[in-house]
């Protein structure tokens, strides 16, 4: 796979996390505390993911 689409793998997993992230937090403030759980557990699964992929992206 190429490094630019790597990259760009990268951002779409960036954005991805941080509109679950959103989500979550409007939960939280609904008093939806089961589910903004369940958003942040994918989000933090999400981060571990982008985390992993730039680790790849730089060491090439």
């Amino acid at each position: 796979m190429a490094d630019a689409e790597l990259s760009s793998l990268s951002s779409t997993l960036d954005d991805l996390r941080r509109r679950i992230e959103v989500r979550a937090e409007a939960h939280q403030a609904a008093g939806d505390e089961e589910m903004a759980v369940d958003l942040y557990e994918v989000e933090r699964s999400l981060a571990t993911a982008l985390r992993r992929l730039s680790r790849l992206v730089s060491s090439r």
